[in-house]
């Protein structure tokens, strides 16, 4: 297995060091892609994944009511645990082993709060844009269990009624815990797709290239790819549709 790519494949590389990012105190966060007040001209998106935010936020803090449309909201917490309201009924804890999806739609408001009085909670949250605009707001959260991505891929996000959370686009996010010097292959699952692949902890090899910690790459033009871990790795990656 080589973790090469073929020569009509297309790869872009995002070093952790290369994303935006502020420190409010409260929020300490990280943006691959342009966001808030850090703009980059090159970093605008990849396909239809818009957003992908590397948030820690301190006990009992958080964002208050805000408004989101016409997105596809996916927060994944790494540690901890966060504390959701909505203006459409729903409250709930968010925690380590769970995933939550809010297809925005016609419009929401929500809030999220560390649910700790003690502790940080560290949280992704990620934008794909829908399939179409207009639609009614969804909400959906799921749990994982983490021996269930050892060494293969969990699928987290998907838009099939398969047991994982379900997303209004043809988009797929999937997450290996992967041992050091084991090696995995990815099938995409779409047409016209692309992956953004992010380095969670630990080390991977792909594409040629070595990625560490919070490293991504971007690979399209391609249907399957391999992967060695260079340590112990967790990984999330992303497949959307490359046209948005």
């Amino acid at each position: 297995m080589k973790t090469t790519l073929t020569d009509t494949a297309k790869k872009v590389l995002h070093r952790a060091d290369t994303r935006g990012g502020a420190n409010h105190g409260w929020l300490k966060t990280f943006h691959s892609f342009s966001f808030a007040s850090w703009y980059d001209p090159r970093r605008m998106g990849f396909g239809a994944l818009r957003v992908l935010n590397d948030d820690q936020v301190a006990p009992s803090l958080g964002f208050d009511f805000h408004p989101h449309s016409d997105m596809e909201i996916v927060s994944i917490p790494l540690e901890g645990a966060l504390r959701h309201r909505d203006n459409m009924g729903n409250e709930t804890v968010i925690k380590s082993t769970d995933v939550q999806l809010m297809s925005a739609g016609k419009g929401v408001y929500h809030e999220e709060y560390n649910a700790s009085t003690e502790d940080d909670v560290k949280f992704l949250q990620i934008w794909v844009f829908p399939r179409e605009n207009g639609i009614d707001f969804r909400y959906d959260q799921k749990t994982f269990d983490p021996a269930e991505r050892v060494n293969q891929w969990q699928t987290l996000v998907s838009p099939e009624d398969d047991g994982a959370v379900t997303i209004m686009q043809d988009a797929w996010f999937s997450r290996t815990t992967l041992e050091n010097e084991r090696k995995l292959s990815y099938q995409f699952k779409g047409e016209k797709t692309g992956v953004y692949l992010f380095v969670l902890e630990g080390g991977v090899e792909v594409g040629g290239e070595k990625l560490a910690r919070r490293d991504a790459i971007a690979l399209w033009d391609l249907k399957n790819f391999d992967l060695k871990a260079t340590e112990d790795a967790d990984i999330l990656l992303i497949e959307v549709p490359m046209a948005s």
